[in-house]
């Protein structure tokens, strides 16, 4: 069984970052991850186009980190509160102890190793604290720098193709020896 408690919400932090709940006054920087035609070029997604459409959806996350049906987090560096990024674990089964994870950055923060940093964190958080056995990730087929991450980060690709969505690569990564500590 998962341990899936997020209230108070589990605060990260690494070396250069802090990991914190999505915030209302994130509405800008949501809206700018949100409507940037580069960072969704790879997603599946409506656009957002209003600060209407970034309250809503922040709304919307929070609700459902209070049903712990997800964890959302925004992505700040440790010397300013302004959100650069997010990354969120989502898709939590019981049954399979698994979870999905996803990730975003504003592109001007791109190519710094912000995103691993980010990412090792909440991966070690959902195997160590959630009790997950396996992350799934899901990443368009063009999108180099998602899969180079997920390659730096010891996920696996996955051989069966996604009929529904040719487009899709499936990656995953398990925690067999119980510690992801140790294998990074």
């Amino acid at each position: 069984m998962l341990n899936k408690s997020f209230t108070p919400f589990p605060n990260l932090t690494t070396e250069r970052l802090v990991l914190r709940q999505l915030e209302i006054n994130d509405e800008q920087e949501i809206l700018t991850l949100r409507s940037d035609s580069e960072i969704n070029k790879y997603l599946d997604r409506p656009i957002s186009k209003t600060i209407d459409d970034a309250r809503n959806f922040i709304t919307k996350v929070n609700e459902n980190i209070s049903k712990n049906n997800s964890l959302y987090w925004a992505i700040t560096m440790r010397d300013g509160d302004t959100l650069i990024g997010t990354v969120c674990l989502f898709s939590f089964s019981d049954e399979n102890d698994q979870c999905e994870i996803g990730y975003e950055l504003l592109t001007n923060f791109q190519g710094h190793g912000i995103m691993k940093e980010a990412v090792e964190k909440v991966i070690d958080y959902a195997f160590n604290t959630i009790k997950v056995r396996k992350i799934e990730a899901f990443s368009h087929r063009d999108n180099q720098d998602s899969l180079k991450l997920l390659k730096k980060l010891s996920f696996t690709e996955s051989n069966e193709p996604d009929n529904r969505e040719p487009y899709l690569l499936y990656y995953y990564l398990t925690n067999s020896i119980g510690n992801f500590k140790s294998i990074i």
